[in-house]
């Protein structure tokens, strides 16, 4: 069983720490949902200033995003893609970071209390699988750092899942 400690202020270096705990969790392990809770669980709490942290997965029936594992508040249960922070960032296949959700047009505001958002889309061999999305109660919590750092982990993510 892994225990979660106190991160290094250093974003790169908390990370880092992120990456060898998530490395030790999903040994073994290749099932999307297990692993998906596991890495939401890590995410929120380990890291400061969240809220949220969690998963929506691509429906294929639908083709829209289906919530996945996660943890905090009751969330939407469906996002089109192409709407919204997740829907945006999933259309675009790139790592989307906003300071101010409020300011984002077409903001789905699941959460009122949620102020700032990142979300980094899963690929796997070009196919999107989903995104991870993170909101945070304090404006302007994320950064390049945090995308770097959420994209790697998402890399480690990808690479536990079965064929």
């Amino acid at each position: 069983m892994h225990t979660m400690t106190q991160l290094p202020a250093d974003k790169p270096a908390a990370y880092a720490e992120l990456e060898t705990s998530l490395r030790a969790l999903l040994a073994g392990e290749n099932d999307l949902v297990a692993n998906a809770a596991n890495l939401a669980a890590l995410l929120f709490w380990s890291l400061p200033q969240l809220n949220w942290a969690g998963f929506y997965l691509v429906e294929p029936r639908r083709g829209d995003l289906l919530l996945g594992p996660f943890q905090g508040k009751p969330a939407c249960v469906r996002i089109p893609i192409g709407r919204g922070v997740c829907g945006t960032a999933a259309a675009r296949c790139e790592t989307v970071i906003v300071p101010d959700v409020h300011a984002f047009p077409g903001h789905i505001a699941c959460d009122s209390a949620s102020n700032s958002e990142i979300v980094v889309p899963i690929v796997r061999d070009g196919e999107l699988l989903g995104v991870l999305d993170l909101d945070s109660p304090v404006r302007s919590r994320f950064d390049d750092a945090d995308a770097r750092g959420l994209e790697a982990l998402v890399c480690v993510f990808v690479g536990s899942l079965a064929p």
